[in-house]
């Protein structure tokens, strides 16, 4: 594997080796653009420096790899964000004040939003091995990216444009620049805070949430309670799947045309997981980042499932309680 790198480009770091950091550092490398992948997962590292970076069954690609404890940014550096949220506080943390971040998470972190004039949202789905960077495309979907600041339109480099150019023409995944990327993202946090939790603490797959009854009742009426929390913040949302999200809660209020649509989706989602999925016995989650955000967003007015799910989770990470089924009982009472 040979390292190669487009004239006028200083490389990208991507900080987090994860399945969204894989996919896009693969499509990077694979246009010429030089890579480093920043992580904590020493053997995922060592993997990466004798195999490098891989996406299905695509051919290889070289990239150099560093752990997060010996990683020195400059003010020059473009940063990938690619961890969960609840590592961004040590990441920004060694940031110069120069370097230019670009967010691609599910959760909303007030901290970023100063740092950052260009964010990703993903809507397909990538999954990554064990102690690899070796990742697979389980969803098809499309990268997001645009203004991460309410589309004022501020100006984009002429560096990133060309990050841009990169993964629209190598990566394995659609995407489309929008002016404003924030309707996309809460349109995705609508799906995400009903899908993680619910999904972390039964220790379900993503089509599973559709398929077992005792866990698609509270599904469908967390996507509600969702959705109205954000229409009533009179936040636009924007279509990241085969329907906008009003269409989806129109559905919804109907429940045999909800769980007539449940089967045929939930084949699309089987042995997915949310990237919650295995976070509680951690004892770190992003549900301040889900459905925190959507409590704050709420302000008084009602949102009890949310509330709910909010209290578990975070019980559930403080004592590592071993996810399970059961839990859906709680939630349900």
């Amino acid at each position: 594997m040979v390292e190669r790198s487009v004239a006028g480009d200083a490389g990208v770091t991507i900080v987090g080796a994860g399945g969204i950091g894989c996919a896009l550092g693969h499509a990077l490398r694979t246009g010429g653009i030089e890579v480093t992948f920043v992580d904590v997962d020493e053997p995922k590292l060592e993997w990466g420096r004798r195999h490098g970076v891989v996406v299905d069954d695509l051919p290889p690609q070289s990239a150099r790899f560093a752990h997060f404890q010996d990683w020195r940014p400059s003010p020059d550096d473009t940063v990938l964000l690619c961890t969960k949220c609840y590592d961004n506080a040590s990441v920004l943390s060694r940031l110069p004040a120069g370097s230019e971040v670009i967010p691609v998470q599910n959760g909303f972190d007030r901290a970023l939003i100063a740092r950052s004039r260009i964010e990703g949202i993903a809507s397909f789905v990538s999954e990554c091995d064990d102690g690899r960077s070796h990742t697979r495309i389980t969803r098809a979907g499309q990268l997001h990216i645009g203004d991460g600041g309410g589309g004022v339109h501020r100006e984009v480099p002429d560096h990133i444009a060309r990050l841009i150019e990169t993964l629209e023409r190598h990566g394995q995944f659609g995407v489309r620049r929008v002016p404003d990327v924030l309707p996309f993202k809460y349109a995705k946090l609508m799906y995400n805070a009903a899908i993680s939790p619910l999904a972390a603490m039964a220790g379900l797959d993503n089509g599973q949430l559709l398929t077992y009854r005792k866990a698609r009742r509270p599904f469908f009426t967390l996507l509600r309670e969702n959705f109205a929390i954000l229409q009533a913040a009179r936040i636009p949302l924007g279509r990241i799947g085969p329907f906008h999200p009003t269409t989806v809660d129109r559905i919804l209020r109907w429940p045999f045309v909800a769980k007539t649509l449940a089967w045929p989706f939930s084949r699309t989602l089987r042995r997915t997981y949310c990237s919650m999925s295995g976070d509680i016995p951690t004892g770190r989650t992003e549900i301040d980042n889900f459905n925190g955000h959507l409590i704050e967003l709420a302000g008084g007015r009602a949102c009890e499932l949310n509330r709910a799910v909010h209290a578990l989770v975070t019980r559930m990470a403080n004592e590592r309680l071993v996810p399970g089924l059961h839990w859906l009982d709680e939630i349900a009472a």
